[in-house]
């Protein structure tokens, strides 16, 4: 795995947690772990399909999160998007300072 420079954030349907899940599963050359979160969203984009999602006026989402490589971050960008086409995915690249463990 190349320098741990960057943070992906993923933000998805959870109709679609297991098909990313598996994605990043597959790619062990880019992805060496992650963290998964059930979050709620809210905005313009977000859809709210549930009776309790439009009562509450936020739908249920899945956050995901992987310190990696820019490149590798983009790679994983882009073989996603060739697998899932849905404007109520999305996601952000930021940068990481510092990145390590206490070993």
């Amino acid at each position: 795995m190349n320098h741990a420079d960057c943070c992906l954030t993923l933000v998805f349907p959870r109709s679609v947690e297991e098909t990313i899940v598996s994605h990043l599963l597959e790619h062990p050359e880019w992805v060496d772990g992650f963290t998964i979160n059930h979050v709620d969203g809210q905005g313009r984009n977000v859809a709210l399909h549930s009776t309790q999602e439009q009562v509450r006026g936020r739908a249920g989402c899945v956050k995901v999160q992987l310190v990696l490589g820019c490149d590798h971050a983009r790679a994983l960008v882009s073989s996603l998007r060739q697998i899932l086409h849905s404007p109520r995915i999305a996601y952000w690249i930021t940068p990481v300072i510092e990145f390590g463990r206490f070993t």
